[in-house]
């Protein structure tokens, strides 16, 4: 088959990375977002041995599991070092990123800017539902730490290991 159908065959690949420590109702807003605009989608969960997370990168990668499950085509993997070299190990030509803010802009621009100079990967920018713009995953500790009703910014799964992480701790 050739023209226009046989194009259609190539599988269309995007990453969502993240830290998601935890993954709150936003994250999963852009997640869902972009499981309907690609053949497969990538949650890459950021290692950073530097910096101690409330939860353990196999738990992070649990619950992400869990609360996508309904999502057929979406993956979850863990990465360390540079992004576009997990995009390149998997062919993924697009990086989806939520802003919430123009700040973030800032930010994301530069390094859509240096991804796509180093590889040529692309990045999607996607607003951010507007009832999530203000949501971060510290600011959902910060809150849940002091006893703060959360339970609108994170999924069920999410709620409850917050609530026993932070009972332990």
């Amino acid at each position: 088959m050739t023209g226009p159908e046989s194009e259609g065959s190539q599988v269309r690949r995007a990453v969502c990375p993240g830290s998601f420590d935890p993954i709150t109702n936003g994250h999963l807003d852009i997640i869902a977002r972009a499981s309907r605009l690609y053949d497969e989608v990538y949650v890459a969960v950021m290692i950073n041995k530097s910096k101690k997370g409330l939860f353990e990168i196999e738990e992070r990668i649990d619950l992400i599991r869990r609360v996508t499950a309904e999502y057929a085509n979406v993956r979850v993997e863990a990465f360390h070092g540079l992004l576009v070299d997990f995009c390149k190990e998997r062919d993924i030509p697009a990086i989806v990123k939520g802003l919430r803010a123009v700040s973030d802009f800032d930010y994301e621009l530069q390094m859509a800017q240096m991804n796509n100079g180093l590889t040529g990967v692309e990045t999607l920018f996607v607003p951010t539902n507007p009832t999530y713009s203000f949501l971060s995953s510290s600011l959902v500790k910060e809150v849940a730490a002091w006893g703060g009703d959360v339970s609108h910014l994170v999924p069920p799964e999410v709620l409850a290991a917050l609530g026993e992480r932070l009972r332990r701790d």
